[in-house]
């Protein structure tokens, strides 16, 4: 049965302490004290009449105090953010990993700090201001940089060029002079003044000049109050030139063996340095697209003067024969050097004459040489002989003897030689060559020889050290060792022992050296005398063209040590030299018509000898020949002929002056003018375009993504956290 009990049950489920947190709950415990317990600690169990009133009012006392509490909670909750947000915080243990903890900060003002970065120590400063001029907060973050990495290695990577000048104008960026708690920024007349000097070293390295080097961006003027950050440096140079006794200069050349691409960029700076008279050119690629780089020396690089003559070298040939490669590469330093120095011989030289040196026709067999070189395998070394045709790389990728791969006009001489108005020069390449397997080598430098007039070449290998000359292919089918002169063959010989007299010990009898074979023959031979092949450059130089090409062995060490280079230079120097200079024997000048315009393809002829060359562009032309008399004539297509005789003198030193003026006529047939029909025109060039695959580039992501980095890129790459892009030229 429900009594008036139950209610006070019901309260006494409530909390003492949920009782006593306000005002209101003590009230009621002080008038109505059932409402702890439902029973008075006064009371008896015997209830009076008065408790039900007694109760009434309690339960509304306790009604009361459930909404006080209410209001009281409400007012407590919206207190509460202002009190925790004004209040100091209280950090407990645990609470700072919460993000419940703010810690206030007071940011330090920078300050000027002691340098302490390694490669910086010797500015003619002390003291640097962290963050930088280009936002490094600290030491660490500098020494990580790859800005830094760059400044660590550039004496390496330039090869000691514009070191320090490079390091210390850095320097000046990455730890920028502090003085009264202030930085200061180099001077932009510093930094210019080394880009000028100095950008042509990166160029040759295929690297872009440092952004931080910017001058515009990172350097002031001096009215904006810089300083220079090589005045240090300066002192000391003048110290050390005080010091050094005058001397006469000269050329300074590292003999060493060089990577293709420490060859490419050899010949770039080289070209830089000789803006001037020099600048370098690619005729083609390689099979594994290595480009084949020339480069030319002239008073006018890149033009073909007037009755200026063409001469060329070419060397590596074959890929494991190096000592021509570094003896152009040399040659093509000491050429810019002592121009530069005043040498009057070597200025007469580029002067009057253009001159184009490939150190390298087959890259791609170097590069395989060169490795194994340097690794040592599959090379034997015989005592004072260094490798002896071991190392690999003879041939190119495609394994193709390229000295045996230009089109054989020799054999076509052979068979049409008594017919009495067939010509020896100028032959057409005949259309069943294209058919063949040309190496992309051969077609570049077959392209590269029909593009200019060259009339003066050698081509270097090793393996002797003897001068052999055309032809180089026997006359007679079954006769390896056959003397089989050309129509020249007396200027060929000439022009053999023009190198050899000049040759330290090629000429001389000693029978115990290398080459001794030939001692008796004063160091030169006929080509197909010594031992006959078919396809040889020499050769299509002579019957495709007007240029004279003779072959230079070197000596018996096909890949010789590096110690054995400067000697190599030496032994060969001079000879490289009086080589190029006997392009200027025989006859020059210009055919002309009557109103003075130089004739194109006109020919000149001389009386017994069976070869011919052709005019230029211009109407220019080069015969060489050797000191005597001769008749020389002059025709051309729709022109009469024209006659003279002249006499060369022994002591004449450079080509005698014979020019012509035609006059016109009626075109007739030329009698003397023979052609095979097979054969087709001369201009006729790779007439089914078999070779195209040879000049296509790749383009777009493909080749983007096949496109081979600098040597130096990897080790960026590989040492920065980022992608140092900015190195890169392009």
């Amino acid at each position: 049965m429900t009594t008036f009990l139950e209610p006070v049950k019901k309260l006494r489920t409530v909390d003492s302490a949920a009782l006593f947190s306000s005002p209101s709950s003590l009230l009621c415990n002080l008038r109505a004290p059932c409402c702890m317990s439902g029973v008075s600690s006064t009371q008896t169990v015997s209830l009076t009449g008065n408790r039900a009133s007694t109760l009434t009012g309690c339960m509304q006392t306790e009604r009361k105090r459930v909404r006080m509490k209410a209001l009281w909670t409400f007012l407590v909750l919206n207190a509460l953010p202002t009190a925790v947000l004004s209040a100091p915080t209280r950090c407990g243990a645990g609470n700072y990993w919460r993000g419940q903890c703010k810690v206030s900060v007071e940011v330090a003002k920078p300050k000027c700090a002691d340098i302490t970065l390694a490669y910086c120590d010797d500015m003619p400063y002390t003291k640097t201001m962290y963050p930088n001029i280009l936002e490094h907060r600290n030491r660490e973050e500098v020494e990580t940089s790859t800005e830094y990495l760059l400044l660590s290695v550039v004496h390496s990577l330039l090869n000691g060029e514009c070191t320090p000048d490079i390091r210390m104008l850095g320097c000046s960026v990455i730890a920028p002079r502090c003085e009264n708690q202030k930085i200061l920024k180099p001077c932009r007349s510093t930094c210019e003044a080394v880009h000028k000097v100095c950008a042509h070293a990166f160029e040759s390295i295929d690297m872009a000049w440092p952004y931080f080097l910017d001058c515009d961006r990172f350097f002031v003027s001096e009215e904006e109050g810089c300083y220079d950050p090589l005045e240090g440096l300066r002192e000391r140079h003048e110290v050390v030139m005080d010091s050094v006794t005058t001397e006469e200069p000269s050329t300074i050349i590292q003999f060493t063996h060089h990577s293709n691409t420490q060859m490419f960029n050899i010949l770039k700076k080289t070209a830089a340095q000789c803006s001037h008279i020099s600048r370098t050119y690619s005729i083609g690629q390689s099979v594994e697209k290595r480009d084949l780089l020339v480069i030319e020396f002239s008073n006018n690089p890149g033009e073909h003067e007037l009755l200026e003559p063409e001469v060329k070298y070419v060397g590596n040939m074959h890929g494991n024969e190096a000592m021509g490669r570094v003896l152009l590469i040399y040659l093509a330093q000491y050429l810019c050097s002592e121009y530069l120095l005043g040498n009057t011989r070597i200025q007469t030289l580029i002067n009057t004459t253009r001159i184009h040196i490939l150190p390298s026709m087959n890259p791609d067999g170097y590069e395989l040489a060169f490795s194994e070189m340097q690794s040592g395998a599959d090379a034997d070394y015989d005592e004072g002989a260094g490798y002896v045709g071991q190392l690999g790389g003879r041939y190119n990728a495609h394994n193709i003897d390229l000295n045996r791969n230009f089109p054989d006009l020799t054999s076509i001489v052979y068979n049409r030689r008594r017919l009495k108005r067939f010509r020896s020069d100028h032959i057409p390449i005949p259309d069943i060559y294209w058919f063949g397997k040309v190496a992309p080598e051969t077609y570049a430098v077959m392209k590269w020889i029909r593009s200019i007039p060259f009339v003066l070449s050698a081509s270097f290998h090793g393996g002797d050290l003897v001068v052999s000359y055309p032809y180089d292919h026997s006359k007679h089918p079954q006769e390896a060792n056959m003397f089989s002169p050309t129509p020249d063959e007396q200027v060929f010989k000439q022009l053999a022992r023009t190198y050899a007299n000049a040759h330290a010990t090629m000429s001389n009898k000693d029978t115990d050296r290398c080459g001794a074979s030939f001692a008796d023959k004063g160091g030169v031979v006929n080509g197909a005398e010594w031992y006959s092949i078919a396809g040889g450059m020499a050769d299509f130089n002579y019957l495709h063209t007007n240029c004279f090409e003779i072959t230079i062995e070197l000596g018996c060490d096909k890949f010789p040590f590096e110690e054995d280079l400067y000697i190599g230079w030496e032994e060969n120097k001079e000879a490289l030299l009086s080589f190029m200079e006997s392009v200027h024997k025989g006859i020059k000048g210009i055919v002309k018509d009557e109103n003075g315009n130089g004739i194109k393809g006109a020919t000149v002829s001389i009386k017994g000898i069976r070869h011919d060359v052709t005019t230029a562009q211009n109407g220019d032309y080069w015969r060489l020949l050797n000191p005597g008399i001769y008749i020389v004539t002059a025709s051309a297509p729709g022109y009469t002929r024209a006659m003279k005789r002249i006499h060369l003198p022994s002591r004449m030193q450079e080509a005698g002056r014979v020019d012509f003026v035609l006059q016109k006529a009626k075109l007739e047939p030329d009698v003397d003018d023979f052609t095979i029909p097979y054969l087709g025109s001369y201009d006729r060039f790779d007439p089914y375009n078999q070779q195209a695959r040879y000049s296509m580039r790749q383009t777009g992501q493909e080749e983007e993504e096949r496109q081979e980095k600098p040597w130096w890129w990897a080790y960026f790459a590989r040492s920065s956290s980022q992608n140092p892009s900015w190195l890169l030229r392009n």
